[in-house]
């Protein structure tokens, strides 16, 4: 019984923090993703880092962040230091739903996005599987990789996000852990099908959606390929 009011609890109140963070006047305004605030954003970035000796604005998240959200642009740092006037305004930092980050961090810096509603989202799974008590494991797809049982968690349908570059319903999946990871293995085996990049077995393929567009996949797994050249999780 405890559990359970627990869930009620928590589940009222990220849905009053998601009210808070994103208000409905401010969600038609800065739900898109501009190709130029983030050129914007690229030019303070690599302008302070010049300036820098290198260093780059970004904060410091913990060791265990996916390579994608391990970079959060850090805003403050470029705006006093006048590389920039204020946040873009589609950046969480300013009322959006997208959060900054860099990529490449010790290569060629890129700057890119990520919808932050997928972290809300992958928020309230956890907070249901919290409440249970255990996570409700389905199927094995892969070593320590498997599907989601959704409705033992009290939910009517499965649960996805929609892609930021296909628009496909991606599904989610779970580890040994109990970590939530997004599924892109469809978006990377149509990105398969037109990319000529020559890739070996063992190689992390994710960058093929970075590469032409200004999304990372966020809270993914590590993929490469498999005989067939299918994306497949990457396992140790």
């Amino acid at each position: 019984m405890k559990k359970i009011i627990l869930g009620v609890i928590l589940i009222t109140s990220i849905s009053l923090l998601s009210g808070c963070l994103y208000p409905q006047d401010k969600l038609a305004k800065n739900q898109v993703p501009y190709d130029d605030q983030i050129q914007t954003v690229q030019t303070a970035v690599e302008k302070f880092q010049k300036d820098n000796d290198g260093i780059l604005p970004i904060k410091t998240e913990e060791k265990s962040a996916s390579i994608y959200e391990k970079y959060p642009v850090d805003f403050n740092k470029l705006i006093q230091n006048r590389y920039m006037s204020e946040p873009p305004g589609n950046s969480y930092e300013n009322g959006g739903i997208f959060q900054y980050v860099i990529i490449n961090a010790e290569t060629k810096p890129a700057v890119k996005i990520f919808d932050l509603r997928i972290a809300e989202k992958i928020r309230e799974i956890k907070i249901r599987i919290a409440a249970q008590g255990y996570p409700p494991f389905g199927k094995q797809v892969a070593y320590n990789v498997y599907s989601i049982n959704f409705k033992k968690l009290g939910y009517k349908d499965e649960q996805y996000v929609v892609s930021p570059y296909t628009n496909n319903n991606l599904p989610f999946v779970i580890n040994g852990s109990g970590n939530i990871f997004v599924d892109y293995r469809m978006d990377l085996y149509q990105a398969l099908k037109k990319d000529h990049t020559s890739y070996k077995q063992g190689d992390d393929i994710r960058p093929l959606l970075t590469r032409h567009s200004s999304f990372v996949p966020a809270y993914s797994l590590p993929y490469t390929i498999n005989k067939k050249n299918e994306p497949v999780f990457m396992t140790k």
